[in-house]
């Protein structure tokens, strides 16, 4: 696992990756660059090539978030309406399973850049990707062009996410006081795109079509990518070395791997048995099966001393709380985007807007209050809550903003103000549970076992993705009481349990907390 896996921290949200320092992550500029780097402040201080990325970032999450916000709707839209007529749990269970397959090709984005392609490379090329998959989405009709879209944007933009924040690392040396800040404008970036992407694409799909909206997300990832095609050779060499290179048996080893994989899905596609009805099943257990192996590693490996094997345990309940969280937050992209369009009133002072545009709520939010909760956590310093705390306070606040649902179910009629509170609500509990949750992570993690520990966390958050689209199946208007009020209630008493247990779970952290 170590060759193929690669270490990264993911920011606070929208799936952008910090890479920690170690191993084979190219996050440091060498020697004869340091001093060059350090004097490059052409962009608010910072080196120049840092607006290239946060800007290829901003087109990136543009595009991802502007056809994750209309693609759903696509998808079970009636064909009149231009969409495909699917049912609309079915639509549901598709989206969580590509969002949970995003996460498991962020692995494979860590292994191109650090004994394929090399960093640099490997994001030009996931970028071409992406953009090819929204051409297909936008010029191919049908499922053909959901199916070839869907496929190139998640390999794209999963093997990008790992590579961009790695680029960002390579500006800087390690001493290099701009680091945080020049992660923090990166940050921004994919921020910026989440909040502008879905309500522009929503708006092009209501005025012009589906298709109309892919075209757009394609466009702005096209304009993301020609930026920065003319200015990569500005890259710092390091950005292009490939870390540990593929030995020639090694390569001939993992081709045919490759090939195998292919033939394998090709096979089950065709015969029928994966289909869209069950989709979201295979990628829950393949997800599920990840989980264990990786568990199973840790646990018995010889390389994890009784120490790192005590804190690999106290992880365990926190792994589980993590996968409850992120199982209601991303219904942001299944069941709240069928309330989106089906029950809230999108009239407002007289104007019609889309639905997608309540997926623009929370990069707001979290653009609003991320630095401030940076700041708090900061300032109260060694009196701030254990981590455990903060994850049992954001399943909280996650499952009371689904509690908040109630006193409206049954009305078709609802007024946006209150998704807005609901995703107010939502992402506080983001804020208590994710940056706290991939730092920890890493603190946990088994000195020869760091990447897998990572790897370990990101299939929490595909696990969780997936489930986001499984559990619409039994959501309805008529069943809307029970299951916001189940889904609130297993997320605060997920959160109680955690809390409660929290002196078990920091005696084997052996001094993490």
């Amino acid at each position: 696992m170590r060759s193929i896996l690669t270490v990264y921290q993911p920011a606070l949200t929208r799936g952008s990756f910090l890479p920690l320092e170690e191993g084979n992550v190219v996050t440091t500029a060498p020697a004869a660059q340091q001093a060059e780097s350090s004097q490059d402040r052409r962009f608010f201080g910072h080196p120049a090539m840092l607006f290239n990325l946060f800007s290829i970032e901003v087109w990136e999450r543009f595009s991802y978030y502007g056809m994750q916000g209309i693609m759903l709707y696509y998808l079970y839209y009636s064909v009149t309406d231009g969409g495909l007529g699917l049912d609309a749990t079915v639509a549901a269970g598709i989206m969580g399973a590509y969002g949970g397959m995003v996460y498991l090709l962020a692995i494979l984005g860590g292994f191109l850049g650090d004994r394929v392609l090399g960093p640099e490379r490997t994001l030009f090329y996931s970028a071409i990707t992406i953009m090819l998959g929204h051409i297909a989405l936008a010029f191919i009709p049908g499922a053909a062009g959901v199916a070839v879209g869907l496929v190139l944007v998640a390999i794209g933009s999963g093997c990008l996410k790992t590579n961009s924040t790695v680029l960002v690392g390579s500006l800087y040396d390690r001493t290099d006081r701009r680091r945080d800040g020049g992660f923090t404008i990166f940050y921004m970036g994919v921020n910026l795109g989440a909040l502008f992407g879905p309500s522009l694409t929503g708006f092009f799909q209501v005025s012009w079509g589906f298709h109309a909206g892919f075209g757009l997300a394609a466009v702005g990832m096209a304009l993301g990518l020609i930026q920065y095609a003319l200015t990569r050779k500005n890259m710092p060499d390091n950005a292009r070395q490939v870390a540990d290179p593929l030995s020639p048996a090694e390569q001939k080893k993992y081709s045919l791997l490759a090939l195998g994989i292919l033939a394998l899905i090709a096979l089950l596609l065709v015969t029928g048995i994966v289909n869209p009805f069950n989709l979201k099943n295979w990628v829950l257990a393949l997800v599920a099966v990840f989980g264990l192996v990786i568990f199973a590693l840790l646990l018995t490996s010889k390389k994890t001393s009784s120490e790192e094997h005590s804190r690999v345990v106290s992880f365990i309940p926190l792994w589980i709380g993590n996968v409850v969280f992120w199982a209601l937050f991303q219904q942001q992209f299944t069941v709240l985007a069928i309330y989106s369009e089906s029950r809230l009133n999108w009239n407002i002072f007289g104007m019609e807007f889309p639905p997608s545009l309540f997926q623009s709520i929370n990069p707001f939010f979290i653009l609003t209050f991320g630095a401030i909760f940076t700041a708090m956590w900061t300032k109260m310093g060694d009196r701030q809550p254990t981590s455990p705390t903060k994850f049992s306070l954001g399943l909280v606040l996650v499952g009371l903003a689904f509690l908040l649902f109630l006193p409206l179910a049954g009305n078709t009629s609802v007024n946006v103000a209150w998704m807005v509170l609901i995703l107010f609500v939502c992402t506080m509990g983001e804020l208590s549970i994710s940056p706290v949750g991939q730092s920890l992570v890493s603190r946990l993690a088994p000195e020869s076992h760091r990447v897998m520990m990572m790897a370990l966390y990101f299939i929490s958050v595909s696990m969780g993705s997936v489930l986001a689209g499984w559990l619409a199946d039994f959501y309805s208007l008529e069943t809307e009481v029970p299951y916001f009020t189940t889904m609130g209630l297993v997320a605060i008493g997920t959160g109680l349990l955690i809390f409660l247990t929290r002196k078990w779970t920091l005696k084997r952290m052996m001094g993490v907390s």
